[in-house]
């Protein structure tokens, strides 16, 4: 580790903290409905979309008529997604002649994408159109981020609502969201990134001749315009396979770190949004003091580990850290930052091979989706898992001194924990269920390119990212089969709308009780004790869940090399 190192982790973390109140400011200033600098533009757009659609802005939804549109919008989104990849040798932009893709290979595509996770069994280069690309996968991008955010809002109003039964409306959320935040913020990044060399053509793949004289096909497209919302919007679909590797998906330093600012900006700037409408700014900076305990701790874990090396290279005089897998552009620090940012935040993106990481430092982007998409986490759904956590935590103190315990003036009482629990339970069958038939099983065990631990931890990775809904994969898997398609499409829908609707359950009932005033035994929520209660739940739920898993992969592994037996 080294001086340089420390600074890059340190000016990355100011810069997020500096652009939590403003930007958390102006979504408030959205969500509510007030005006704001670009209201005068786009304000008659936002009427026309609900004129043709038939949406009335002033009518609010229950909790599930807004669960049933949430729904209703994905099964929309399914049918043009897929059919678009079942099709699309037939349609135009498709310069490449990119055939249709496969059944099973369109349907865990499809579920990805919708879901927010964007993992991807197939090189995007070689097997989908432009037209794929831009009216499919990008226009997925938008809109399952926007989902994500609407369902934060509407859990933050259930907090900040007294005897109602309302929660906003879905499709105003939803139009809001993309309208005034998702794409002006993706105009801009775009041009920043066309800038930094990255492509934004419609123009066919180009063909060069090597200095050896051979032929290349060199693969451009419309990457730089996906690039903004994968990044924005926590999706993490790579245009090249290669994903953020890549020199047209990550040309310079000075992408690679705006790419990573653009991962953690809207999610953390939710928990500002939170303490705005809840009518309290310290209960969102405390919220976001736990994510950044955990964030923290994770960079600090992940640095070390991959600076320190192998104990075998160490032995020999070679202690330059361990730089297998990564771009020698960005470096060690770069490239562990960028891992911790990504399965921080749900995001998927990667700018080094995980696979070719220490075994503690691919532990520490393992442990982060697995704790479920908390620690900054996807946009919106960052903070709904964080807001789950929490309120665990308070009825755990509330047990401690034996009263119902309130969290910003609402009682959680036993319909609360259960939703909360319901939501946090389902996503541990899905990692630990499917990982232990997949390596059960000889044919499904052969997909591993690694034998011991190590495969194993390509197994649990790959079903962890899917049901956290984040997208990466350790790498290592051929997970494009037929039971690796079916059951990690099965896995992200499952961690992606089996936690919404619990979530959006907790919210309804919240938002129907009273606003209780403080009093002397109520437990502070704004300092350092709930930060560390809550910090202590999530690592002891953790903990308890997925310590012996990970005492199978990652530990068992790091405890190998330091014999010098490599996996």
């Amino acid at each position: 580790m080294t001086l340089v190192g420390w600074v890059q982790i340190i000016v990355f973390c100011a810069i997020i903290v500096a652009l939590v109140k403003p930007l958390g400011g102006y979504m408030t200033k959205v969500f509510n409905g007030e005006a704001t600098f670009l209201s005068p533009v786009l304000r008659p757009v936002e009427a026309a979309i609900y004129a043709v659609g038939g949406v009335d802005p002033k009518r609010e939804q229950h909790w599930l008529t807004y669960a049933v549109a949430m729904l209703l919008f994905h099964v929309g989104g399914f049918a043009i997604l897929y059919a678009l990849m079942r099709l699309q040798a037939l349609l135009p932009f498709n310069p490449a002649g990119q055939s249709a893709v496969a059944e099973d290979l369109s349907f865990n595509t499809t579920i990805s994408f919708i879901t927010n996770t964007n993992w991807q069994n197939y090189g995007g280069e070689t097997t989908v159109s432009y037209l794929t690309q831009m009216l499919g996968l990008t226009h997925q991008n938008f809109l399952s981020a926007a989902t994500g955010i609407a369902i934060a809002m509407a859990l933050i109003r259930g907090f900040a609502r007294s005897t109602t039964r309302t929660l906003g409306n879905f499709w105003v959320d939803v139009t809001r969201c993309t309208l005034y935040v998702l794409l002006p913020i993706c105009v801009v990044y775009t041009l920043f990134l066309v800038w930094q060399g990255m492509p934004q053509t419609l123009g066919a793949y180009v063909d060069a001749t090597t200095v050896e004289g051979a032929k290349q096909t060199i693969a451009v497209g419309p990457v730089a315009s996906q690039v903004a919302i994968k990044m924005l919007g926590t999706n993490g679909g790579g245009f090249f396979n290669t994903n953020a590797a890549h020199p047209f998906e990550n040309p310079t330093a000075l992408s690679n770190f705006v790419q990573m600012l653009s991962i953690f900006v809207l999610g953390a700037a939710l928990t500002n949004v939170f303490g705005r409408m809840v009518g309290d700014q310290r209960q969102g900076w405390a919220i976001f003091a736990v994510m950044g305990v955990l964030f923290v701790a994770g960079v600090a874990v992940t640095y070390w580990a991959e600076a320190a090396g192998t104990t075998g290279l160490n032995e020999l005089g070679l202690t330059g850290g361990n730089m297998e897998g990564k771009e020698v552009r960005f470096g060690i620090v770069a490239s562990a930052l960028f891992a911790v940012v990504t399965t921080a935040a749900s995001c998927g993106a990667v700018n080094a091979m995980h696979d070719s990481f220490t075994a503690l430092g691919g532990m520490i982007p393992l442990i982060n989706m697995q704790l479920g998409e908390i620690i900054i986490g996807g946009v919106g759904a960052g903070l709904y898992g964080m807001l789950l956590f929490v309120v665990l935590a308070i009825f755990v103190a509330g047990l401690m001194v034996g009263r119902t315990p309130e969290y910003v003036g609402k009682k959680i009482e036993a319909r609360e924990v259960k939703m909360a629990m319901l939501a946090i339970l389902v996503l541990p069958l899905m990692y630990l269920g499917w990982t232990a038939l997949a390596v059960a099983m000889a044919p499904t065990a052969a997909a591993m390119a690694n034998p011991g631990p190590h495969g194993f931890t390509e197994v649990l990775y790959a079903y962890t990212s899917a049901t956290g809904n984040n997208g990466s994969a350790f790498g290592g898997l051929s997970g494009n089969t037929l039971f690796y398609n079916l059951t990690l499409a099965i896995s992200m829908f499952v961690g992606r709308f089996f936690m919404i609707v619990p979530s959006l359950a907790l919210a309804g009932s919240l938002a129907q009780k009273k606003i209780v005033p403080p009093s002397a035994g109520t437990l502070p929520t704004t300092g350092g004790l709930f930060v560390g209660l809550v910090v202590g739940v999530i690592l002891i739920i953790g903990g308890l869940t997925f310590f012996p898993a990970l005492a199978l992969g990652p530990i068992v592994e790091h405890l190998a090399m330091t014999a010098n037996t490599l996996f």
